[in-house]
Parts: structure tokens; sequence; C-alpha cells
């Protein structure tokens, strides 16, 4: 539902939705969905989020309860409209969210926040999207109705209910079009990187982007830079959701969360997933899983431990689904290392 009363203004109450109330958060995060996908989206990662953090998911036109409104085609013109309503929210920390398309869309936020505002995000983290300034030619927005469902059957982050039921792909065809024309034309334009830090998240096997694609993210901060690759797709996060919300709690809040919201879920199941190296001052890559009893470590170029984490994702079949690799580099010309807890 439309989130009422966010300072009363009819902006937020149109663009953003928050589905668990925790108005007395430490630390606001705002979700932005992928091209094609709803605030909605959003709610089993919400529901699983301790009450210490406020989350709301924006909402796109051309869909749910915004579905009479056209689609916008422009990443640049869904960023100001995005930032204006997300404006009033930094009386307090806050942190975006962003997947694939999302992702594109939180740096764009981020940067008028920093540039028109001068308000600096407590975090940025990005989710199945290459780095803006790796481009791509990408033109599925301009093919047939049966081949762009195709492509997005393939990715496997639409609902199969909606997919197999014609009326609603009628109603979900043009905004979904028109999302894949504004991430698709999106051009990155140079400027000065971000203050905040920047956390990257994508799926070993994510036919969007390579790790070396994500990992170029590092360049567009000033401050830490984290990387994590889990075994997945595109729409990996979905499968790895505890996991995903241990890593948000632990990056935004000092202090371990003592307060349930009604709704949503205790933060004790999430210790068992905890990261060994949770220490921001030096640089290191991890792969872990629930309880470890070793580690090794090494370093190098990036292009040998793109080989080594996949050779550990590939090696190690009786890991559980949660295994996950932490790629840090946080000091400029510091060379990337790994560590293995398994």
């Amino acid at each position: 539902m439309p989130t009422p009363g966010l300072h009363g203004s009819r902006q937020h109450a149109l663009w953003l939705r928050r589905f668990h109330p925790a108005p007395d958060g430490a630390v606001r995060l705002v979700c932005l969905p992928h091209a094609g996908g709803t605030a909605s989206f959003y709610v089993p990662l919400s529901r699983t989020l301790p009450a210490d953090l406020d989350v709301l998911a924006v909402q796109y036109p051309g869909r749910q309860d915004r579905r009479r409104e056209p689609g916008v085609e422009s990443i640049d013109e869904l960023a100001r409209q995005i930032y204006e309503s997300v404006l009033p929210l930094a009386d307090r920390p806050l942190a975006l969210f962003g997947h694939s398309m999302g992702a594109a869309l939180a740096f764009e936020v981020a940067r008028l926040l920093e540039q028109r505002a001068g308000i600096v995000p407590a975090h940025l983290f990005v989710s199945g999207r290459r780095a803006p300034a790796r481009h791509r030619d990408e033109t599925l927005h301009q093919l047939g109705d049966e081949a762009l469902l195709a492509e997005v059957r393939l990715l496997s982050g639409t609902d199969r209910s909606v997919l197999d039921d014609e009326e609603l792909l009628r109603l979900t065809l043009p905004a979904l079009r028109a999302d894949y024309k504004a991430v698709e034309t999106y051009r990155y334009r140079p400027g000065p990187p971000l203050r905040c830090p920047i956390t990257a998240l994508t799926g070993d096997s994510d036919p969007k982007t390579t790790l070396d694609e994500v990992r170029a993210w590092a360049p567009h901060t000033t401050a830490a830079f984290d990387m994590h690759v889990y075994a997945g797709g595109h729409f990996f996060l979905s499968h790895h959701r505890s996991t995903l919300a241990h890593t948000l709690t632990t990056t935004l809040l000092p202090q371990p969360p003592h307060t349930p919201t009604p709704g949503r879920t205790a933060p004790s199941s999430l210790s068992a997933h905890g990261n060994s190296l949770s220490s921001r001052a030096a640089p290191g890559v991890g792969c872990f899983r629930g309880a470890s009893a070793s580690t090794r470590a090494m370093s190098g170029p990036a292009k040998d431990i793109d080989a080594w984490i996949q050779d550990q994702l590939t090696a190690a079949p009786e890991w559980p689904p949660e295994r996950y690799v932490t790629i840090r580099q946080h000091l400029e010309g510091d060379p990337p290392s790994v560590s293995q807890d398994c």
C-alpha cells in the first residue's frame, strides 16, 4: 500500500511503500526493484530484516497500484523523481539497495543526493548489475512481445502466475518494455566518484554481468568497496534471503538489532551466517558457509582470483546454497586477496 504521512508529501505516497512500519528505525533503507519489478518484490526481505531498519521500497509507474500511469523510459528521469521522493527521508542515515535496473537507479539517486543536496548516503548496495562505466549494447526493448517474454522467463525473476496469465501479461508488458528501454538506453556520465561505501552483490552464473564487470564498481567510490558473489543466476538474492539480510544488518547497524516488528523475524536466525572477515580495515576475499572449520588465504592478480572463486564454487557441491564469496578492496592500489572458510 502507499506510504501515508511521510512528511505529508504526495510524492512520497506515490513512489514509496512501507510494508512493515518501523518509523523509529536507526537507518532507513530504500530498495529499488529490477526491470518489470514491483515494490512488493522486497516484501520477503523487509519481513526478514530487523525493526532497527526502516525499509521502504520504490514503486515505479505502470504497475500494480500505479498501472494507469505510463512507464518512464529514462533512468535519469526515474532517478530525479525518486531523488525528490527520498530526500525528506534523509533526516536520519539513508541507505540505498537496488537490484539489476534498480542498481543503476540507486547509483544515480546517490549521485543526486551527494551533488545536489550534499547528503552522503550511509551505504549503496548494488545487486545483479555491472558497473555504470561498463556499457553493453542491449536492445531487448525493441523485440516483439514473445521474444521479450522469453528473456524474462530465462532470468526467472517474474512470477510464473503472471507469465502464464494472458490478461496479466497484457497489463505488464508496457511497463516491462518501458523499464528495459530505460536501462538499455542508460549511459553513464563521468563525474566525481561517490563518497559513500558501495557493496556489490552478484550471482556466479548471472548472464547479465561478469565478476570483472561487478568488481568495476570499486572506482565509483572513494570509500570502502565490498563485493559478494553468491551461487546462482540473475535472481540469486531470492535464494539467499537470510544471508543477504545478515549482510545488510551487519553493514548498516553498529549494534545487534533487538526490537522485532510485527510481521518481521527476529535477527537471531542470521547469526549462523557470520562473516569471519567482519573487519573493514583490511582488504580481503572470502567464501563462507555457516560453520567454518579452517581458513586459508591467497592473493594475486584479479584474473587469478576470478578463477579461484569459480573453482571453489564448482568444486564444493556439499556446501549449502548459502555459500558466497566476499571480495574487499578498500585502499586504492591494494591487490585483492582471498580467504576461504570451509
